[in-house]
């Protein structure tokens, strides 16, 4: 259920580090002191955004629209991500208001165990003892024992990561269950969540494919796009991250045809054909960007936003900086490099196909 050894092994055949999630880095943009994310306001009100499909604001930091969870409803409800440890108590008044008592709730599923998608694993476990625990088996075996996973997490993060994450409890781990491709969780009659391994992003990630409402949550697979930025970037964090895997999953996605696109961060886009050509295409061109600077010598994050910057040109400062905060250019920078150098070959040229609209 947990996954074997050599899973978690580093290119040197010794066990790595755990990935520490959420993979997005803050460096170069805290205020002084650290991050200080603005509440603003009270919690959101839970939106339907498809029958049965109830999108809530989990409230990162205090921040709206930064990352959702989703209760997919029926007689057997499942809850789609929890967010972060530090997002708990908005994620549980939530359900509350919506009626779902200690006692509902059948699953809880998170698509990988970054901080920001898993977090509050514990927490939410611990408030509905009756629900089971879908995870994929490379993330298992870190919710039934986090303390690696949090040690790394405190490592890279500091005092920042009670501040902005919080932390992550364990689960029992009888009450995990670990989900394979393809396998489906029944929410009722006619309606079950099948399971996409969808590595690139994490290797230990899924997407989930409602039956009923066609709606596919896809964690980061597809990458991040807040709606007061409006524009869809890549999430490439390290140690996982492969960009010939990321594409596949893409792919996978795409052959669902799925009615929709439910992203983490942040929301439903209908327009799935669309939304997945467009995110590999701006994989891809990423991809060129970070090859071509490290050919070069050059710095891959201030390549990556020296092209594109001009992105968030129309956005406000504050805006800006809840992006670079949840997925900046330096920890897409670091992934690629990691991939990049652990890849085995450096060709000269690489074929990424076609740069995205706009590039």
């Amino acid at each position: 259920m947990t996954g074997r050894p050599e899973d978690n092994e580093g290119a040197n055949g010794r066990e790595s580090e755990p990935d520490p999630g959420p993979g997005h880095q803050v460096t170069g943009h805290t205020h002084a002191g650290g991050i200080e994310a603005p509440r603003e306001g009270g919690p959101a009100e839970p939106v339907a955004i498809g029958p049965g499909v109830i999108q809530i604001d989990t409230l990162l930091g205090g921040w709206r629209r930064m990352t959702a969870g989703y209760l997919v409803e029926g007689p057997a409800p499942v809850l789609v991500e929890t967010g972060s440890q530090s997002s708990a108590g908005a994620l549980l008044a939530a359900l509350e208001h919506l009626g779902v008592g200690p006692g509902d709730l059948a699953g809880v599923a998170v698509t990988h165990i970054h901080l920001d998608h898993a977090g509050g694993v514990g927490d939410v476990a611990r408030a509905f003892p009756d629900a089971t625990v879908y995870v994929h088996e490379k993330g298992a075996r870190h919710l039934a024992d986090p303390s690696r996973l949090v040690a790394s997490a405190e490592r890279v993060y500091g005092p920042l990561l009670d501040d902005l994450y919080g932390r992550l409890e364990p689960t029992p781990p009888e009450r995990l269950h670990v989900l394979a491709d393809t396998e489906t969780v029944e929410i009722g009659p006619g309606r079950v969540l099948t399971a996409v391994d969808s590595p690139g992003h994490a290797k230990h990630h899924l997407g989930l494919h409602d039956s009923l409402s066609g709606i596919l949550f896809a964690g980061d697979a597809v990458g991040v796009r807040l709606p007061d930025a409006g524009i869809l970037r890549p999430a490439t964090p390290p140690p996982d991250f492969d960009l010939g895997q990321a594409v596949h999953s893409l792919r996978k996605f795409a052959a669902r045809r799925p009615s929709g696109i439910a992203l983490a961060h942040y929301g439903l886009l209908e327009d799935a054909e669309t939304l997945l050509e467009e995110a590999e295409a701006t994989l891809r061109s990423w991809a060129e960007t970070a090859e071509r600077a490290l050919r070069e010598g050059r710095d891959i994050a201030a390549a990556l936003e020296e092209r594109y910057r001009f992105d968030t040109s129309h956005v406000s400062a504050e805006f800006r900086e809840k992006l670079e905060v949840l997925n900046g250019f330096h920890s897409n920078a670091a992934g690629l490099r990691r991939w990049l150098e652990t890849s085995g070959r450096m060709p000269a040229e690489r074929d990424y196909g076609a740069p995205p609209p706009g590039s």
